[in-house]
Order: structure tokens, then sequence, then C-alpha cells
């Protein structure tokens, strides 16, 4: 029988997991084995009585810097499944391509760094892949790694109800999503557009295919255009 897909954190806060990832589609997959999460506390392989991680960086400067001994040992504690992920600023931004990439795969191990990062040694000796979530700083890896996995496991077999809804998602064709509507149909003064009351299938889609189009053009000219390149379009 083949394992389920498998997010291991290692981390020195492993009661900050699952979190959310316990809730919604994430946790009811969770509950039903269609994927796994497990936790390695990076304080269990310190090599003092006081559990250390971290020591002051040479040179100098501000705040401390994750050892290299100890977070090497709490990664070879944790062979597999899948690529070695070191959630940093610095790292190559994360995109819907790399998460279907990683959703395909048997899993992953997320090293959630603290205080100053890790030591640049481990990096470099683990080839560990660096990974980014956008231009800002978070307090510690937790939060990054926990939005990460819940990007992959979403699109895990079973875990979303309709599977074509993953389809019409924002990056999951290169455009961002159109928008959406329900009842009622007036609400303060504003009405449903009159396409989508129409009952044709063709004229709702192409609208569809219009205002996600012009929402992309508009709020993301980057995506945008990286759509346009890959539909030949370029300039258009």
């Amino acid at each position: 029988m083949t394992a389920p897909w498998t997010a291991t954190v290692l981390t020195i806060f492993p009661e900050m997991f699952p979190g959310p990832l316990g809730h919604s589609l994430a946790g009811k997959g969770l509950r039903e084995g269609l994927w796994r999460l497990l936790t390695v506390d990076i304080r269990d392989f310190a090599r003092d009585k006081h559990r250390s991680v971290d020591d002051a960086p040479f040179g100098g400067g501000p705040g401390m810097v994750m050892r290299p001994d100890v977070v090497d040992a709490a990664v070879e504690s944790v062979p597999g499944p899948g690529p070695l992920i070191y959630l940093s600023p610095r790292g190559r931004p994360l995109d819907e391509a790399r998460v279907r990439e990683l959703a395909a795969g048997p899993g992953l191990r997320l090293l959630c760094g603290r205080f100053e990062g890790v030591d640049e040694r481990v990096i470099e000796a683990r080839a560990m892949e660096e990974v980014c979530l956008g231009d800002f700083v978070l307090s510690g890896g937790e939060p990054a790694a926990i939005l990460l996995i819940d990007a992959c496991v979403r699109l895990l077999p079973g875990v979303v109800g309709d599977a074509a809804a993953l389809e019409e998602e924002s990056f999951a064709r290169g455009l961002l999503e159109y928008p959406h509507y329900t009842r009622p149909q007036l609400w303060q003064g504003r009405a449903v557009p009159e396409v989508l009351l129409s009952g044709h299938h063709e004229e709702i889609r192409r609208w569809r295919e219009a205002q996600a189009e012009a929402a992309t053009r508009q709020r993301r000219p980057d995506v945008w255009e990286r759509y346009l390149a890959r539909q030949g379009r370029a300039g258009s």
C-alpha cells in the first residue's frame, strides 16, 4: 500500500502544529489518512542540558543563529520523504507550479528557522531548497510552513470534494480568478451581472474568461505578462 503524502516539519515549536491544518478540508483529510503530518523538535538534538539550539554569530551583530550541528542532527533523523526545504526570505518565490510539483511527490520536509536564521554551512551541506512566500519577514518559519503545507494538501486526491473547482482558481491557469456572486440577487443596490442569470453556459464561460484576464492585467501585470508569453501573445 502506498504511503500517504507526508509533511515533516522540523521546528523548535512542534506544539504549533497542526494548528489551522487541523481544521476544514485539510483537517478532514488528515483525520481520514489522506495525508500525514509529522513534527520533529529540533531541541531534542541539542548538546547541552539547556537544550540550546542557537549561538552568537561570528563577526558580531544582533541576534542569534541556529547551530549547524544541532540542525544537521535533526535533519539526519528524517531522511525522507520528499525534498528538504528551508523557509527563508531570500529563497525562490513560491508559485503554483512549484506547489503542484510538491503535491505530486511523496511529501516534503520543512525546516523552520528562528532567530537570525540558520548557519549557512548546514544549508549548503544538505543542499536545502530555499523557498520564500513573499517579500516580508515573519518571526519564524512555522506560519510559512503551515501556508505551504495547506497549498499542497488541497491538491491531493480526495481532499477537495469537487476537483474541477481547483482548475478555476487563481493561478491554476495562469490568471487571477474571476469574481463570484450568490444570493441575494440584489444587495445594497448592487445587482448580479445579467449574464450569470442567463443560463447560457458558453456566454458565462466567455464572461468569466474576460473578467479573469481583466483582473490579472489590472492587478498583477507581472502575472499577466507571463500568461501572455505562454499564450504566444506577448505585448498584447
